[in-house]
């Protein structure tokens, strides 16, 4: 069983020093090949038990699976500090090339990953599939949403106070490195996630899109489906699943979603079928 299936540490060399990752490996030989981007910052902490159990479940139906850490976070060398978005996309680069084989290789970006999949792809990267779990399309907003955080923290007690980033970006723009809720944002990094906005252009015409909630009935949220009606435009083929479970990357404490693991794995089964081995 799945359940069974533990991953192998290991790291990549790599500018500024090795790059640590998880690898979980099939039985038999690999039905294809996928790569786990996590979130960003505190989320990725926050999702890593959950990635494990998608990693295990793909594992145990055939997949050759890695789940690294980017520069500056997790295990891998340097400081979040001194991370910035171009290392961030070279690591994509990195853990695919972790993989080798014919095997059909599949991309799936949760949370923020979805951007940095979608930076890599609009470099040149290939890949036979993405798949998206509750993405962030907007690296503008997302960096807006932390400095915000940043800022909240800076108020501290005083609830009526108003939120105003202005003065973190101030800072970012005088080339200082920001600490926010325990991480230093650097004005590299901050630039970087500003001018990222979630497209495929031509790295990968098949997309996944998972979709978790808290309203059963299957249904997207409005702003998700209006994201899928223009990629679809473009000539995107995709599928798409809604599951009912708690937000992983942002509840305080450490939870799952039970149906996850099955539906990344079913569709992984309905990206591939029938790519070329």
């Amino acid at each position: 069983m799945s359940s069974a299936i533990v991953g192998q540490p290991g790291f990549l060399p790599g500018p500024g020093g090795d790059r640590f990752i998880l690898s979980f490996s099939p039985r038999a030989a690999p039905v294809g090949r996928l790569i786990l981007l996590q979130p960003f910052a505190e989320e990725a902490n926050k999702s890593r038990r959950m990635l494990s159990e998608c990693a295990r479940a793909a594992a145990g139906a055939g997949w050759q699976v890695l789940l690294g850490d980017v520069f500056g976070t997790g295990d891998s060398a340097g400081d979040f500090a001194d991370a910035d978005w171009d290392a961030w996309l070279a690591d994509v680069v990195r853990f695919c090339e972790a993989a080798p084989g014919n095997t059909p290789i599949v991309l799936c970006g949760v949370r923020f990953g979805a951007l940095l999949l979608a930076g890599a792809l609009q470099r040149g990267l290939t890949a036979d599939a993405v798949v998206l779990i509750n993405p962030v399309i907007s690296g503008k907003m997302a960096l807006t949403q932390f400095l915000r955080l940043g800022a909240a923290g800076e108020l501290g007690a005083d609830a009526s106070a108003r939120i105003d980033t202005r003065g973190l970006r101030e800072r970012l723009d005088r080339g200082e490195t920001v600490e926010i809720a325990g991480y230093g944002l650097s004005p590299a990094l901050a630039a970087g996630m500003e001018a990222s906005e979630f497209d495929l252009f031509g790295g990968a015409s098949r997309l996944g899109w998972i979709e978790i909630g808290s309203v059963a009935g299957g249904d997207l949220p409005p702003a998700t489906a209006r994201t899928i009606e223009k990629l679809s435009a473009k000539g995107a083929d995709i599928q798409t699943e809604a599951l009912v479970g708690p937000a992983f990357w942002q509840t305080q404490e450490i939870e799952t979603v039970t149906g996850l693991p099955a539906a990344l794995v079913s569709m992984l089964g309905r990206l591939t079928s029938g790519a070329a081995a």
